[in-house]
């Protein structure tokens, strides 16, 4: 494929899927890319660089301008709006271009997603799909993320949908959601019970550790055992048990202890507008909250809530 590219968005996880897409895209198409902290963008021109043209934009405006396919990832649905449809300084300020192919990979509500999907298609602005991500940093760095996509396996633009989104992911774990909105449903339910269960690993994990289990030992009987999960395989929070694990890496490489509020947040909401009490949800969004406010918490990994629970002096 010889598109340019605009990838919008090089937090934690965008980065590394910025840095898959530059690898993997001819060397004679352009990646523009755009974040709202400079410095971030200067790092990655100085670091990929060499692989082939890379253009930090001031705006994505001026990126799509010659993009034809954009990929973004941002916190929140206001920062997606602002991204497509921000008059100034937005996508639609860069004009028509029906054949533009749009991923947007941020983890929003459904129901905005949709509405601004529906807003670029009938504007002629291009084909927006909502296509958010699972995995996590080194995941990202692998080029072996999972994605949720709003539409259907056989539709037209699959194909095309399929080759960008397998320079960032495992084709094994694509999940055809059938229509625009219905990724978003999924992957708010899917981190409605991780950021959730992450609770629970951490307490299980305290109360074992402080019963006289070796946290390895402790690890090795719940990795094969009725509670395994992919979150207690890989974001074991006992420190030196997982060594890729945030917690062996001074809670880096992880999700955001400010952000699980944002997440189990949305999946209350959408449990709500379904008819069904998040009880258990609305529990650990106060667990959240507090955690956020714990200077020993904030800005790292979300399982460095184990210092909180432990009483432990952040080093």
């Amino acid at each position: 494929m010889s598109d340019n590219y605009l990838f919008v968005g090089l937090g934690a996880i965008g980065y590394p899927m910025a840095s898959n897409i530059r690898k993997r895209i001819p060397s004679t198409s352009t990646l523009y890319i755009y974040d709202v902290y400079v410095p971030t963008l200067e790092r990655f021109v100085a670091e990929y660089g060499a692989l082939g043209p890379i253009k930090a934009v001031k705006s994505v405006k001026e990126g799509a301008a010659d993009a034809k396919v954009v990929i973004s990832i941002v916190p929140t649905a206001d920062n997606v709006r602002q991204v497509y449809l921000d008059e100034t300084s937005g996508l639609i300020g860069a004009g028509k271009e029906p054949e533009r192919l749009i991923l947007e990979c941020s983890t929003i509500e459904s129901a905005k997603s949709k509405e601004i999907g529906e807003k670029l298609k009938e504007g002629g602005y291009g084909t927006y799909v909502d296509t958010p991500v699972s995995g996590g940093v080194i995941v990202a760095g692998a080029g072996t993320l999972s994605f949720m996509i709003g539409a259907a396996k056989g539709s037209s633009g699959h194909e095309r949908i399929h080759e960008v989104l397998s320079m960032m992911g495992s084709p094994a774990k694509f999940f055809w959601c059938g229509k625009l909105g219905v990724a978003l449903a999924a992957k708010i339910a899917n981190n409605y019970l991780s950021c959730s269960f992450l609770l629970l690993i951490v307490e299980a994990f305290a109360m074992g550790v402080r019963c006289g289990v070796d946290p390895h030992i402790l690890h090795e009987v719940i990795q094969n055992s009725s509670g395994q999960s992919f979150m207690g395989d890989h974001v074991c929070p006992v420190p030196g048990v997982v060594s890729h694990a945030p917690s062996s890496n001074n809670w880096k490489l992880g999700f955001k202890t400010q952000m699980m509020i944002k997440d189990v947040g949305l999946g209350a909401e959408a449990a709500r507008q379904v008819g069904i009490e998040p009880r258990m949800a609305d529990t650990a969004i106060a667990i959240w909250k507090e955690a956020a406010q714990d200077p020993r918490c904030v800005d790292k990994d979300g399982s460095s809530i184990w210092l909180r629970i432990n009483d432990i002096k952040d080093e």
